[in-house]
C-alpha cells in the first residue's frame, strides 16, 4: 500500500501576507518523502504560493485528492497559511477569500478524513485558530470522529501560531520529533509521539498544540535513526533468560581490566549500548563500571522488559 501526503504553505496573501508557509510546506513534506535511512516514505504533492495562486477550489480538491485515495495505508492533508475564527466556525483562509467568504471550512476538511478509506488519516494545521476544531467535537457537535483520523494543531482556538526564525515554531517542532525527538528506541515516529514531543517544548510559550485521535493502533509515519539495531535487541533474550533475572559483572567485562577478557568486553559494550536506551540500569551503583569492578550485577528495565517479551515473541 501507498502512503500519500498533501502540503499546502501560502504566504502571498493579497493582505497581511506571511513569510515562513512556504518554507514550512516544503521542509515537512521532505522530512516525510524519506526515512532517515533514506528509504522512500510518503509519496508527497507541495502546493505552494510561490509556485502558484492557490484558491478555495484548489484546496477542496487538494483535500479529496488526498483522502480518497485508496490504496493508501496513511494519508496525511497538512496546510500552513492564514486561519480564520468566524461566527460560522473555523477556516483555512485562501488566496481569493473575502468577507463572509474566508476559505475552506475546518467542518469540510474533518468530513472528508471521517470518509477517507485510508487506514490512517492525519490533520497538521499550521495556522492561527487553528483550534476551533475542537469546536466541532464539544457538547451538542454532531461530527464525528472515525477510527484511524488524528488531528495535530498548532494552537487553540483563540491562540496566534507563533514563529521563529521566519519559520512557523509548530512545524519545526514537528520536524525535530520526526528527525528523532518523537523517535522510539527503535527509531519509529508516530502522531501521539509527536504531539507530546511538540506540547512538552511548547509549554515555555503562550501557545498550546491540539491533538484529538481516535486511533485502534499506532502507524509510525516516519523511520528515524534508531537508538539501538535490532540485532543488539535480540541479544536481551541471550543475556537474560528470563525478564528478571540479573547479569552479575565482575571486573574482567571492564575494558580496562588486566589480564583483558575480549568476549566479557564485547558483552560489556552491548550492556552498555542497553543502559543508553534505557533498558538496562546497574543494581546499587550510579553507573555500570562501578557495577563491574565492585562485581555486582545488572537489570533490566520496565522498557527493557517490554522489549524483551517483544523479543521473545519473535516481533522484534
Amino acid at each position: 500500500m501507498t502512503r500519500a501526503a498533501l502540503f499546502i504553505g501560502i504566504d502571498d496573501y493579497p493582505s497581511s501576507p506571511l513569510t515562513g508557509c512556504v518554507a514550512d510546506a516544503e521542509s515537512l513534506s521532505g522530512k516525510l518523502a524519506r526515512n532517515a535511512d533514506d528509504s522512500l516514505n510518503f509519496q508527497c504533492q507541495v502546493l505552494v504560493s510561490s509556485e502558484r495562486t492557490i484558491n478555495k477550489t484548489d484546496v477542496i480538491s487538494a483535500i479529496n485528492e488526498v483522502f480518497t485515495k485508496r490504496d493508501a495505508e496513511v494519508a496525511v492533508f497538512y496546510f500552513a497559511g492564514h486561519g480564520a475564527l468566524t461566527d460560522n466556525g473555523g477556516f483555512l483562509v485562501t488566496q481569493d477569500t473575502q468577507r463572509n467568504d474566508e476559505g475552506v471550512p475546518m467542518s469540510q476538511l474533518v468530513a472528508a478524513a471521517n470518509k477517507s478509506p485510508s487506514r490512517e488519516k492525519v490533520i497538521i494545521l499550521d495556522c492561527c485558530h487553528s483550534g476551533a476544531l475542537d469546536d466541532l467535537f464539544g457538547s451538542g457537535a454532531n461530527i464525528p470522529l472515525t477510527e484511524g483520523v488524528s488531528i495535530l494543531a498548532a494552537c487553540r482556538s483563540d491562540q496566534g501560531a507563533a514563529e521563529r526564525g521566519g519559520r512557523g515554531l509548530f512545524t519545526s517542532l514537528i520536524c525535530d520529533a520526526l528527525d528523532g525527538g518523537a523517535a522510539d528506541i527503535r527509531g519509529s515516529v508516530n502522531i501521539p509521539g509527536i504531539y507530546s514531543y511538540v506540547n512538552e517544548i511548547l509549554t515555555i510559550w503562550e501557545q498550546r498544540p491540539l491533538f484529538k485521535a481516535n486511533l485502534s493502533d499506532l502507524i509510525p509515519i516516519r523511520s528515524a535513526n534508531p537508538s539501538i539495531s535490532d540485532d543488539k535487541l535480540r541479544k536481551l533474550i541471550e543475556y537474560f533468560p528470563k525478564e528478571d533475572n540479573r547479569f552479575a559483572l565482575d571486573p574482567s567485562y571492564e575494558p580496562d581490566a588486566k589480564p583483558a577478557d575480549p568476549a566479557h568486553e564485547a558483552i560489556f559494550a552491548d550492556l552498555q549500548q542497553f543502559v543508553r536506551a534505557r533498558l538496562l540500569v546497574p543494581d546499587g551503583e550510579d553507573h555500570l563500571y562501578y557495577a563491574a569492578m565492585n562485581s555486582k550485577s545488572c537489570s533490566l528495565t520496565p522498557v527493557g522488559k517490554f522489549y524483551w517479551r517483544c523479543v521473545k515473541a519473535g516481533k522484534i
